[in-house]
């Protein structure tokens, strides 16, 4: 192991330094966006109106890439230039095709299936810092759900907790165990695709409610420059950096090289976020019809391994007082992690393109933490503190054959694909007792003396193993006859799961078939309406944290009615839908004391069902306004479970949520180039515990932003903006209670930047 390690951290630096080695010398020049290229398509399919003669005697017909104006067909599409922008078309905050919801090339309106896309234009105008930022406008998506905590990306789509069986990066699984979760940088990102319902027919192991499929940025082949510094509240300081273009080989060779540097501090006393992302990558443009695309991903960070704050249940249920459980003399959490894998596309004609992807990922965590057990006597709490050590390694590969075609009057888009995941992990936990109970260590806190006593470091005590390999064949058909659009998929699933703890050995193999059918009608008023059924399966990585216990498989059944919108005319959609998802053997977060620790972690339940209704509207028009906003009504009851509370609502899940977000930028007068943002959203009541004892408050976060084009000031400073943003304006203290434990979301953020473009 620790071979294959060393040759994926000299693999992944070969790929930086090759990368930095092809870059040109950066020239003065503006660049200014140019057309999708021309793209050579074989055969002799029908050329599209703007088809131009052949430049050779060959058979071939260059096809120039439309503007998107509106959703495609599902005739065969420009083959991927390598440009930043991912598969499928955008503008603004609008998309309008993408490749996640089914692994082709599909309009949005021709998918029977939720879906919300985070373009890279919303990503910047909100400034976005991690992921639950970034999608947490999106309906039907409720993020942060332990309060703040730069640790982790915890969200539920649909009410079912998605943390780790819904993040998947490039259409790959981002597969994560314990506290062996992989951090979103979203500067290293063009878009982020939430797909909403079952998706185990084409995704395989993946939660009941959706997935986020994060889009990596990509070589372009139009120069890209950006320099970018930013500063904050809580002494936060970042520089942000992007490079890409033609290499010094040419238009064959691509790069790109992201990062990030930040040093900072968080809400919570002696807490950083602090963060360094490398993000390289090389396209290599074998032919006309033949890409390979190598990504590889750095980043280190630090923060700390206790965000929580002392919950008092004298009142019978939890209340989170002001007294933060943890410290400064024992408070770290230290996170590496990397990854490196490749992109193959080839086409064999107008039908048949074969695509693999390919990624080895790897994280290593250390954590440290301290827990108030108790207040003994006034100002004085008995304490007890742990250790984390997380080493995470997985491997995921997706090979796909498609086919695009016709039988009479059918047009058909094809799909065959198998894809491998082999996660293997290990992790070691030790605790420290209270020093007044016979054998303790941690001395207590008196008087609030926050980093003035030594805590010894405890031993570990308990140490887990595990080996997980995911095997998956599927098939698609996507069937067109006129108007109508019929989405067929099935998959077979073989899981083998080993788990060794503290010696004591278990393996366990699951299998299941999994599929969906959609249907979808297409009214020339740009009117989509669609019925869909899905089933879902995932096999979990893991062991119960009450338990210990290896985690059974969850399976899921989606039912589905929507509606979709492209408004003719105008850069806008609206999308709505009507769902029910019974899904049995969840994996959901919870909170409990263990060996004197209020510790979170995964628990498996009964039956959960989730019925409900989502509407969402995106639009940027021509007169520099941009809009999204939507709507989420979630009824999540628990309809089977060991505790006795069958009936009850799950916690921490509103009924209710709601959101809007505006920019509008002026583009004429003295004050052009000066832009504005404002946003709104809305968390409705939830109850703090599965037995429905008390409740979460309803609340109302603010968020603003302002920004500046310098040019429109000084024409020499073309390429330079200035950009505010703040998130909850009037730093309202939220409490979120869920699982009978109460913690802080994060209060008011302030951050202003300074980019430059050329």
């Amino acid at each position: 192991m620790v071979s294959i390690w060393v040759n994926v951290r000299v693999g992944a630096l070969g790929v930086a330094v090759f990368g930095l080695s092809l870059i040109p010398e950066a020239s003065a020049q503006e660049t200014t966006p140019l057309p999708l290229p021309d793209v050579v398509v074989e055969g002799g399919s029908t050329p599209a109106p703007t088809a131009k003669k052949p430049a050779t005697k060959s058979k071939a017909k260059v096809v120039k890439a439309a503007a998107p104006t509106a959703a495609p067909s599902l005739d065969l599409p420009p083959m991927s230039d390598g440009s930043s922008a991912p598969p499928g078309s955008t503008d603004g905050y609008v998309a309008k095709a993408s490749a996640a919801a089914t692994k082709t090339e599909t309009p949005l309106r021709e998918v029977p299936q939720s879906i919300s896309t985070v373009t890279r234009q919303q990503l910047q105008d909100r400034n976005t810092q991690n992921l639950g930022d970034a999608i947490q406008y999106v309906p039907g998506v409720r993020v942060n759900l332990s309060g703040y905590d730069p640790r982790f990306d915890t969200f539920n789509i649909r009410g079912f907790d998605a943390t780790y069986t819904g993040i998947y990066r490039d259409g790959l699984r981002q597969m994560s165990s314990g506290f062996g979760q992989f951090r979103t940088e979203p500067y290293g990102l063009d878009s982020i695709t939430v797909l909403r319902g079952p998706t185990s027919s084409l995704y395989g192991a993946s939660n009941a409610g959706g997935i986020v499929d994060m889009y990596s940025k990509r070589p372009t082949e139009t120069p890209f420059r950006e320099v970018e510094v930013q500063i904050g509240n809580y002494d936060r300081y970042q520089g942000n950096f992007d490079f890409s273009g033609p290499s010094t080989l040419g238009n064959s060779v691509l790069y790109r090289f992201t990062g990030v540097v930040r040093d900072s501090g968080t809400q919570a006393m002696g807490v950083p976020d602090d963060r360094v992302y490398l993000a390289p990558a090389l396209t290599f443009k074998i032919d006309p019809n033949t890409k390979l695309t190598i990504l590889g991903e750095y980043m280190d960070a630090q923060t700390g391994g206790n965000m929580a704050w002392y919950n008092d249940d004298s009142s019978g249920h939890a209340r989170r007082t002001n007294i933060w459980s943890g410290d400064p003399a024992f408070n770290g959490f230290d996170q590496t992690q990397e990854r490196i894998g490749y992109e193959f596309e080839h086409r064999f004609n107008d039908i048949f393109t074969f695509r693999q992807n390919v990624r080895y990922s790897h994280i290593s965590a250390y954590g440290e933490y301290i827990d108030i057990v108790e207040e003994i006597e006034p100002n004085v709490w008995s304490r007890a503190n742990g250790i984390v050590v997380s080493d995470v390694n997985n491997f995921v590969t997706d090979t796909q054959l498609e086919a695009r075609f016709s039988t009479g009057p059918l047009k058909h888009v094809a799909l065959a694909g198998v894809d491998v995941g082999y996660v293997w992990y290990k992790e070691g936990n030790g605790f420290g007792d209270p020093i007044e109970e016979d054998g303790g260590i941690v001395p207590p806190l008196v008087n609030y003396n926050y980093g003035q006593t030594h805590i010894p470091t405890p031993a570990i005590s308990t140490v887990t193993h595990q080996d997980q390999l995911l095997t998956g064949t599927y098939l698609q058909d996507q069937v067109k006859l006129d108007r109508w659009v019929l989405t067929l998929g099935g998959r077979h699933d073989w899981v083998s799961t080993d788990t060794d703890t503290d010696g004591a050995r278990l393996k366990q193999n699951d299998a299941a078939w999994t599929g969906r059918a959609g249907l979808s009608y297409l009214f020339d008023s740009g009117l989509s309406p669609y019925v869909a059924y899905g089933t879902g399966f995932v096999a979990n990585s893991g062991t119960d944290f009450i338990t210990g216990k290896p985690f059974d498989a969850s399976k899921s059944e989606s039912k589905e009615v929507g509606l979709k919108y492209f408004v003719p005319g105008y850069n806008a959609s609206i999308s709505s839908a009507v769902f029910d998802i019974q899904q049995t053997n969840g994996i959901q977060t919870q909170c409990a004391k263990r060996n004197n620790v209020t510790e979170c972690g995964s628990v498996q339940t009964g039956v959960l069902r989730s019925r409900g209704f989502e509407i969402e509207g995106t639009a940027t028009l021509d007169n520099g306004l941009s809009l999204l906003a939507s709507y989420s009504y979630i009824d999540m009851r628990i309809e089977d479970d060991t505790a006795g509370t069958e009936g009850n609502v799950l916690s921490s899940i509103p009924f209710n949520t709601a959101s809007f977000w505006g920019d509008y930028t002026l583009r004429s007068g003295p004050a052009a180039g000066l832009g504005f943002g404002f946003g709104v959203r809305y968390i409705g009541s939830s109850f703090g515990d599965d037995e429905n004892t008390f409740k979460n408050a309803g609340h109302t976060l603010f968020d603003m932003a302002a920004h500046y084009d310098l040019s429109r000031f000084d024409p020499s400073l073309k390429g330079a903006r200035l950009q505010l943003n703040i998130n909850n304006v009037a730093d309202k203290e939220v409490d979120v209670c869920s699982s009978n434990y109460c913690y802080l979301d994060q209060g008011r953020t302030v951050i202003g930047s300074l980019r430059y473009r050329w």
